[in-house]
């Protein structure tokens, strides 16, 4: 007997960072550092943690550097989206399209997250759908509309009911084979086909049993902050500040609660603190509970 094909897992990392800069305007943002390591590798190893899996990532901006690190990172592959991005859909069916079977995980590589993969995965195949959807409770956005039976009834503004529990796209979803194959060639926004599966009558089911668990766009300043929080709490450094390497910082500074990148300059006597600060740049950071949980 054949064994049945690996669990495909995508990280969408063709994002142009436009938050971040002047950060990423060498360096892509899913390969920022967050503490010891980027968000690519972190969801990367969280994905690793499901079990057997083909991993795979999508690029397009400084695309050079995403294939290098796919590459030392051990990916399948990582598809070069040029001269145009494809999207939130484009990717799931040009993996189909060449023919990788045994369904598809999507993961955001600009979002820091503590979920359980193993559990949502297994919920997602046992929930009788062929789309399943990782949902957070995030009242600032809170788009989505999830019905009794468990399943997406729309999403608010854009198509369906306005009526059903509100939570929040968390990025993380499932795809099985037969759902691949119904997404159209030429779709650019994976939520046209979450609304055609709701026609059809094949609507999305909604794992809501992660509503609480952090999860960290830090494709802001801010949402990096938060990043480096918890990424310092989960390795027992609460507390820490971050100083990456190529930056000299002098025995008579201070460094409180700040993250230091590359180029940062830091003078002499000088309280750097609730600060990102790199080459050409400093941010200054509200002040807020470390962790950042959204």
């Amino acid at each position: 007997m054949e064994n049945s094909p690996k669990l495909n897992v995508l990280i969408l990392a063709a994002g142009l960072g436009t938050r971040l800069r002047p950060l990423t305007n060498e360096i892509p943002k899913p390969l920022v550092p967050v503490v010891d390591a980027s968000i690519l590798e972190q969801q990367a190893n969280k994905a690793r943690t499901i079990g057997d899996i083909c991993l795979h990532a999508n690029a397009h901006y400084l695309y050079e550097q995403v294939v290098a690190e796919g590459e030392r990172l051990g990916f399948e592959k990582v598809w070069v989206e040029q001269p145009e991005i494809l999207g939130t859909a484009g990717p799931l069916k040009r993996i189909y399209n060449e023919g990788y079977r045994g369904g598809l995980l999507i993961m955001n590589g600009d979002a820091y997250c503590q979920f359980d993969l193993r559990r949502f995965v297994q919920n997602a195949q046992e929930s009788g759908a062929d789309v399943a959807l990782l949902a957070v409770d995030f009242p600032k956005v809170n788009t989505f509309r999830v019905g009794e039976n468990g399943r997406l009834a729309g999403v608010a503004g854009r198509f369906g009911s306005e009526n059903g529990l509100p939570a929040t796209f968390s990025g993380v979803s499932w795809y099985s084979d037969a759902a691949l194959s119904r997404i159209r060639d030429g779709e650019f926004d994976i939520r046209e086909f979450w609304k055609q599966e709701i026609a059809a009558g094949r609507a999305p089911f909604v794992d809501m049993s992660q509503l609480h668990a952090t999860w960290i766009d830090m494709g802001s300043p801010e949402g990096l902050m938060d990043a480096c929080d918890a990424r310092l709490n989960e390795l027992g450094r609460s507390g820490e500040s971050v100083v990456l390497p190529g930056v000299n910082v002098p025995e008579s500074a201070k460094i409180k609660h700040s993250v230091l990148f590359a180029g940062a300059v830091v003078q002499e006597n000088e309280t750097v603190e609730n600060e990102i600060r790199g080459k050409d740049f400093a941010w200054k950071i509200e002040s807020k509970c470390a962790g950042g949980v959204k």
